[in-house]
């Protein structure tokens, strides 16, 4: 049986807690993204142009840093990535993540959150973070309750 890790960055605690129901229904051990340094409630004003989140999501550039790394990485074949849907895509800080380490070959099965969008075009979006290698399936959006069947359905599902 693959070895798998759910990585999960939270700003607001909605995705920390899918992310927790997740790693228990699959098994699998449970990494939390956390920026070096934290966002504040200022920084994540969406409606505010010049806030950190907004000019972070302006720039394709922008890698912000992690404090923190999984240390043993390569034992995982599959890596279940969690994060809050920002601007219709993922936070660059899911770059920062994925360009830590060496993805190649794994199988990336994503989960978001968002209080009103669904993906969008986030699994396209990761494909220049990770080698060709890399799997990046489409996951679940996991907003609102999520009962343990529910995640246990969508595990199945998944294999």
């Amino acid at each position: 049986m693959a070895k798998s890790l759910v990585a999960y960055f939270s700003a607001s605690g909605v995705t920390a807690n899918a992310a927790q129901k997740l790693a228990e229904a699959a098994g699998a051990d449970l990494y939390e993204i956390r920026p070096a340094v934290p966002y504040t409630k200022a920084d994540l004003n969406w409606t505010d142009s010049k806030s950190r989140s907004s000019v972070e999501m302006k720039d394709p550039a922008s890698r912000p840093e992690i404090a923190g790394k999984v240390e043993n990485m390569e034992e995982y074949e599959v890596i279940y990535l969690g994060f809050p849907i920002w601007w219709y895509t993922v936070p660059s800080i899911i770059h920062t993540f994925l360009e830590s380490y060496d993805m190649g070959g794994k199988e990336i099965i994503l989960f978001a959150t968002s209080g009103g969008s669904g993906f969008g075009k986030t699994a396209q979006d990761l494909k220049a973070s990770v080698p060709e290698t890399t799997v990046i399936r489409e996951g679940r959006m996991m907003n609102g309750r999520m009962d343990p069947e529910t995640v246990n359905s969508w595990l199945v599902q998944m294999k």
